[in-house]
């Protein structure tokens, strides 16, 4: 294990320094926040797809192959789907619009309104939630390598992402994302996948030995099909962790064409999980959890080297979300609440660049103390999925596509939403999909009952929304030439 230990060591080493390089970057607010917004096609490209590709895909992912096969993939399809709808559709406007999050969005599109800090709240839960569950799958990869106690592997992987995070912002993320995604190309794709199979006998002796629903693609069931889309498709459309990614891209091309080939990178992701799971259920078939089968496969079967990159890939695709989250939940925390609230406009940037990163550590220590705390990271990850959907994809896509939705209906669409996510979460169960089919159509209902009800958007603000959308407007606030550190 030696070896193994060796590479991990180095993989970690190597993220801290990256960090610190990334420091020297990030001398302005846009620099910090969205890497200057200059990120080219390929970067963008590797960057995005690590984000969304995180543990649960990549744990999670073999596990549900472990349990259904083939349809196991679903789930990280439908997110793959989501990029490819987002940069197909609405990523060259989204860039366009050259704002920090999805709440200054809403008060372009709106003309303010209290929607922008309800909506801020709710996307800070979620993105705080999306990195709490990231951060305690360490646990699981830690207990693997040095069979190392629950708590202490929290504390040990989010303190290196909170400290490469706090250092230099998005770029640093930037810069550890891409080799986090080279790194998964190669221990998932390049060697997990082709071993598993061949270990497990080849594709024929899969199919010999397993029912034949493991090689159905809809053998997991319509009805988790349908919900899979529901959040996860939905979600990569509003989630503040995505969108900040695309204000990182270097023109709305970019953004449409790297987002492009990220989504369809996702596919390809989803489909080896899921064969590398059907696998392992063939050599292991009575793991005591489906989850499991991740680490069972690793450790049991990969040689000593080959093991630690597989075993650094997962670690890079939980570091991945869990940064990206981080840094999305420290923006809206300080940009969508914490200013809204003390009413402060937009100051010097180097001053902001260290109220962000302040803000990015304060965040850090929140996300690691409630992961600590925190037993069911499904339930958690549920509620924050379902109060995103179910409150702000409705008021986001209609300010999107349609001109006559008002202030006073997207804030009744958040709360409304909300609400009924809620109440319907209590009664039925924070599992069970009622909630979030029920909530999103609250959510619609009120969001067009409400903005045909009350006056249009004035015309002057639909008019600087239709500049902004073509890029003809200048950024929310001014962003000076950063001063040297």
């Amino acid at each position: 294990m030696a070896v193994d230990y060796t590479v991990i060591v180095v993989y970690l080493a190597g993220m801290l320094a990256m960090g610190w390089w990334g420091m020297r970057r990030a001398r302005s607010k846009s620099e910090f926040l969205v890497a200057g917004r200059r990120l080219g096609p390929a970067m963008y490209s590797g960057t995005m797809a690590a984000i969304v590709l995180g543990g649960a895909s990549t744990i999670g992912g073999v596990g549900l192959g472990y349990q259904y096969g083939l349809s196991g993939a679903w789930m990280v399809f439908t997110i793959g789907l989501g990029l490819l709808a987002l940069s197909v559709f609405f990523s060259a406007r989204i860039a366009r619009l050259k704002v920090y999050t999805v709440s200054e969005m809403l008060d372009l599109r709106y003309g303010g309104g209290r929607a922008g800090i309800i909506s801020g709240v709710v996307m800070w839960a979620y993105t705080l939630m999306l990195a709490v569950t990231s951060t305690i799958a360490y646990a699981t990869i830690f207990d693997v390598l040095f069979d190392m106690h629950r708590t202490a592997a929290i504390v040990l992987g989010g303190s290196i992402v909170v400290a490469y995070s706090t250092l230099g912002g998005m770029w640093s993320i930037t810069l550890t994302d891409m080799v986090q995604f080279v790194v998964k190309t190669i221990g998932v794709l390049l060697l997990l996948l082709p071993i598993a199979v061949v270990k497990a006998g080849g594709f024929s002796e899969m199919k010999a030995q397993l029912p034949t629903e493991y090689f159905d693609p809809l053998g997991i069931g319509g009805e988790t099909i349908f919900t899979y889309v529901l959040i996860y498709t939905f979600g990569m459309l509003i989630g503040q962790d995505i969108w900040q990614r695309v204000f990182t891209a270097r023109s709305d091309r970019t953004a449409k064409w790297g987002g492009t080939v990220a989504g369809t990178y996702c596919l390809a992701y989803a489909l080896a999980g899921a064969v590398i799971g059907t696998a392992a259920k063939v050599l292991y078939p009575k793991l005591g959890s489906a989850d499991d089968a991740f680490a069972t496969i690793v450790k049991d079967e990969l040689p000593v080297g080959v093991r630690g990159l597989v075993l650094a890939a997962a670690l890079a695709a939980v570091m991945s979300t869990s940064s990206g989250a981080l840094i999305a939940c420290a923006t809206v925390a300080n940009n969508d609440i914490w200013s809204r609230l003390r009413g402060e406009s937009a100051g010097g940037e180097h001053d902001e660049v260290k109220g962000n990163r302040a803000f990015i550590l304060l965040m850090g220590l929140a996300v690691i103390a409630t992961a600590i705390a925190i037993d069911n990271v499904v339930e958690a990850l549920t509620v924050a999925y379902n109060l995103l959907v179910g409150g702000l994809l409705v008021p986001i896509l209609g300010g999107l596509v349609w001109k006559r939705g008002t202030v006073h209906g997207a804030l009744a669409s958040v709360v409304v939403g909300g609400l009924a996510v809620i109440v319907l979460m209590a009664t039925y169960g924070i599992l069970a999909n009622e909630p979030v089919y029920y909530g999103l159509l609250a959510s619609l209902a009120a969001y067009l009952a409400v903005s045909l009800a009350t006056p249009a958007t004035d015309a002057a603000v639909l008019a600087a929304w239709r500049e902004r959308l073509a890029g003809r407007s200048p950024e929310l606030a001014s962003e000076p030439v950063a001063a040297p550190q």
